[in-house]
């Protein structure tokens, strides 16, 4: 784990943030101290809410003054909670993974790294054991712990699969000999003999569509779904982000914000339909013609995600899904509904209609499910 803070610049970005809120409160935090601060994360565990804590105090805080405003911005940064009194020291959580779990930011006095009691903190995204958590369902979570997902979330690195391209690339090895080059070589020492150079044909990237269902039946999921669409565009260049429910929205660019919050508050003021009625096939026949057939598809990968509640014609969604399989290279369908259960069957009229044209569904119900189509991408070629 430590090693992905070095490599992963998610948990950069992150640490990088932290230290521009607490240069808003006024603390003098430079761009030396908050290197000094990653590199301390490096040795340790990025989801240790005690190492990140004590990680920070040591190497972003040189005045005893200063330890409860680096209390209260971590608190609000790391846990979301509101703002506390500077004397109060400790936090109290509540998870649903264990009934109770006491976080305890240590006291600036009394406590130092190892001491206390270890068996009352419990992290699981701050709160809960890890695995937990990962693998707890989205409508089951607080709004502690689901705060506490998305900013791991956000760390989350999709990288979409690639295709052979028609064009050719020279190579010191491979299986076929690259005759065009050897001839030129050959040209230009006026005849000799030359070393041999192999052919390997270019890679590209597959376009990456996400089709986010922000229905009122997926209010517990399209949140999240949201920010790992987020975590998508940031990761990956061709990436495009749609939201239906009952018209398809475009939000590719609200997206492009550096700031997750502010993505999502942007996001949220172009869909206009969020949380209301569901007609997927209409809204997959607009994409179709606005957006598929102009080869935004093309070679791609299209993921749907949704519950496939819907109250729209089946027709519609028949014909749109056959168009739309034509356009694509792979169609990923993400329902929550089915949730560990790879085997449990989706009755609901629209998985059923769309499932000929479907190559894969997989749950997105929590962290796990998420992450293991992450992993399972790069795999559709």
């Amino acid at each position: 784990m430590p090693d992905a803070v070095t490599t992963d610049g998610g948990y950069v970005e992150l640490f990088v943030e932290f230290g521009h809120a607490l240069r808003a409160a006024d603390l003098p935090i430079g761009t030396d101290d908050v290197m000094a601060f990653c590199e301390a994360v490096v040795h340790l565990d990025p989801t240790d809410i005690l190492d990140l804590y004590w990680a920070g105090r040591t190497s972003l805080v040189s005045k005893r003054d200063h330890i409860p405003v680096y209390d209260n911005v971590f608190r609000q940064f790391f846990l979301d909670e509101k703002p506390t009194a500077p004397d109060d020291p400790r936090t109290v959580l509540k998870s649903s993974a264990n009934g109770q779990s006491v976080l305890q930011i240590p006291d600036s006095e009394t406590e130092r790294p190892g001491g206390g009691n270890d068996e009352e903190v419990q992290l699981g995204f701050m709160a809960s054991p890890v695995d937990v958590v990962r693998t707890k369902r989205f409508n089951d979570c607080t709004d502690t712990e689901l705060a506490a997902l998305r900013r791991i979330m956000a760390t989350i690195r999709l990288t979409p699969p690639r295709r052979r391209t028609r064009r050719i690339r020279p190579e010191r090895a491979g299986r076929r000999l690259h005759m065009r080059r050897m001839a030129q070589e050959s040209m230009r020492r006026h005849g000799d003999p030359i070393e041999f150079v192999f052919s390997e044909r270019r890679r590209k990237v597959r376009p990456l569509v996400l089709l986010l269902d922000v229905s009122g039946s997926m209010s517990d999921y399209s949140r999240n779904l949201l920010q790992f669409a987020y975590s998508a565009r940031r990761s990956a260049g061709r990436v495009e982000v749609f939201c239906f429910g009952t018209r398809l929205t475009r939000i590719t660019k609200q997206l492009d914000r550096r700031r997750p919050d502010e993505a999502m508050a942007r996001a949220a003021e172009q869909v206009f339909d969020w949380d209301g009625g569901t007609r997927i096939g209409d809204s997959l026949d607009t994409f179709v013609r606005r957006w598929a057939r102009r080869g935004l598809t093309r070679g791609g990968i299209v993921v749907i995600c949704s519950d496939g509640l819907d109250r729209g014609d089946p027709e519609v969604l028949d014909r749109a899904m056959s168009q739309l399989d034509r356009l694509c290279h792979r169609i990923v369908w993400l329902n929550p509904h089915r949730g560990d259960d790879h085997d449990r069957p989706l009755t609901s009229m629209a998985m059923i209609v769309a499932e000929p044209y479907i190559d894969d569904v997989q749950s997105g119900h929590n962290l796990a499910s998420l992450e293991e189509f992450a992993r399972a991408l790069p795999a559709l070629r």
